[in-house]
């Protein structure tokens, strides 16, 4: 009804009019005002012209939230530079905040960064140099930009953009002679939160400036010293254009793979290279295996690359899908990570059979149970391999609208033996995860490990927040007690944790699955019950 109501109005030849007829019916409709504006966003627009002019009237006289809500979500695709100055008030307003952030990110990014950042800025050196654009305090932003820069790893992936758009990052990139190294680090670690899956959407496919910032970025990667801390970064930088959601920007052709091949000339240089060879520790170790990959490159139809972020900066490892060189999951999911390497590969979910199987490939970062995850069936068909029957939620409405996904076949051969390269690639590891995972091959060959005791291995991988520490948990039955509809056993999970100790990570696993072979697994782990 509302949708019919909207679409007569949007071409009504007076303005005012069609206002106060909106006006009317939405308080005899009295609906709520997030279903008011999905449907404004989604009513066809025939007259631009005539939306524009029923949108101004309803945002400069509306008295309604509906109303200028409605107003707001027509400027979201028809609105112009003139009407700016109203979006800026009307994005103080709280409940109208961000469907007025979202008409500004159309006509003024900049302008929209800084109303976004005045209501949610956290950090405070960010609001200081909020503070100081919203005041045209010019000579204090370079001081403020700069504090703010050098904590970006700290931001998150929408502030990081946010912060980038306000200060037109990618334009100062452009100015001749740049040599400021924070500046120029302080760009590429926005780029890596911006690419982060940390959030409902992936932030760098939103930002109009992406590309220019990629391009500002790498163009002055040399004037960057040549520490351990910027080979990190560089290296960040090619993994998110190599396979992450920043390979799917609206690049030229060939551009993309030039930007890697620049990035790749600048730690090629003797003195990179010298920082590389000599560092030590695990994140050191890292960058020398990311910096032997052939990054910007693959070869096959079907690619599966476990994805290690820098160690200094928490994150999970993800098995990144390239179909004919494309990242998969940024493009058809994009709500979050790949699945793991253990998850995807170790566990033979991939493998294909004449039987056809669900395989959850992604979810979305905040859980499946919140936004979705990514499903595709798998199937054999002869001498290929299909994946079809996909299942995912719908994009979220500021994001850009998921590609359609087709059938794709592979040839059997070739995909059979690209997952057994996936499973036999330990290069990634590191001591913990390669512990995790053979202690995880260990009880799918010797299940009865764990059947005697009841138990069932729910996962097996490294801490989150400590990636040096190996975690197992199991699932096992608790001793029966007695409830309201008589005898039950729960399931309780049973975290086990190994920490590193300097020995051989085959020697670890042994250990641990000899323990599992004579001991209880609910008498040396932290239990928490379940259901």
């Amino acid at each position: 009804m509302l949708a019919e109501l909207l679409a007569s109005l949007l071409t009504a030849p007076d303005a005012g009019r069609a206002a106060d007829e909106l006006h009317r019916r939405l308080a005899e409709l009295n609906g709520p005002p997030g279903s008011v504006l999905h449907v404004a966003l989604g009513v066809p627009i025939e007259d631009p012209g005539r939306a524009r002019a029923l949108a101004r009237h309803l945002t400069r006289t509306g008295t309604g939230l509906s109303a200028v809500g409605v107003g707001l979500a027509l400027l979201a695709r028809v609105g112009e530079p003139e009407d700016v100055p109203y979006l800026k008030v009307l994005g103080q307003v709280r409940d109208l905040h961000l469907i007025a952030v979202q008409a500004l990110d159309a006509v003024d990014p900049a302008t929209a960064a800084l109303v976004w950042l005045a209501q949610r800025a956290g950090a405070p050196a960010v609001r200081e140099l909020v503070d100081a654009l919203a005041a045209g305090a010019e000579p204090a932003v370079p001081r403020l930009l700069e504090s703010v820069l050098r904590e970006a790893d700290g931001l998150g992936p929408e502030p990081a953009r946010r912060v980038a758009e306000a200060v037109r990052l990618a334009e100062l990139l452009r100015t001749d002679g740049v040599g400021e190294t924070w500046l120029v680090a302080g760009a590429g670690r926005l780029l890596c939160r911006m690419s982060s899956v940390d959030d409902y959407w992936s932030q760098v496919r939103l930002c109009p400036a992406a590309v220019d910032l990629y391009e500002g970025f790498v163009a002055h990667a040399a004037v960057l010293p040549p520490t351990l801390d910027h080979c990190a970064l560089l290296l960040s930088v090619a993994q998110e254009l190599h396979s992450g959601p920043s390979h799917l920007l609206a690049w030229e052709p060939g551009r993309r793979e030039a930007l890697l091949g620049a990035l790749k000339s600048v730690l090629e240089r003797p003195a990179w290279r010298a920082v590389l060879v000599d560092g030590e520790g695990r994140r050191a170790e890292w960058a020398r295996h990311l910096a032997g990959q052939p990054l910007g490159g693959t070869s096959g139809r079907l690619r599966i690359e476990p994805a290690v972020l820098d160690p200094q900066r928490r994150g999970i490892v993800e098995a990144r899908i390239l179909i004919d060189g494309r990242p998969l999951v940024p493009e058809a999911f994009g709500r979050g990570s790949a699945d793991s390497p253990e998850s995807l590969v170790d566990s033979g979910a991939l493998r294909a059979t004449a039987e056809p199987r669900e395989v959850r490939l992604a979810e979305a970062y905040c859980t499946e149970g919140c936004c979705g995850a990514l499903y595709v069936t798998v199937r054999r068909d002869g001498d290929h391999v299909v994946w079809s029957d996909w299942s995912r939620p719908a994009a979220p409405s500021l994001a850009p609208p998921l590609r359609e996904l087709p059938e794709y076949r592979f040839d059997a051969s070739a995909y059979d033996a690209e997952l057994v390269r996936a499973e036999r690639d330990h290069t990634w590891t590191w001591p913990a995860r390669r512990t995790a995972r053979l202690i995880a091959a260990g009880l799918r060959d010797r299940p009865e490990l764990l059947t005697r005791w009841g138990a069932r291995l729910g996962w097996a991988g490294t801490d989150f927040g400590r990636p040096d520490l190996t975690a197992v948990v199991l699932k096992c039955r608790t001793a029966p007690t007695i409830g309201r509809h008589g005898e039950v056993a729960l399931w309780q999970h049973i975290a086990w944790y190994l920490p590193e100790d300097g020995t051989d990570p085959e020697d670890r696993a042994a250990v641990a699955l000899r323990r599992l072979a004579t001991e209880d697994p609910r008498t040396y782990g932290e239990g928490v019950a379940g259901g």
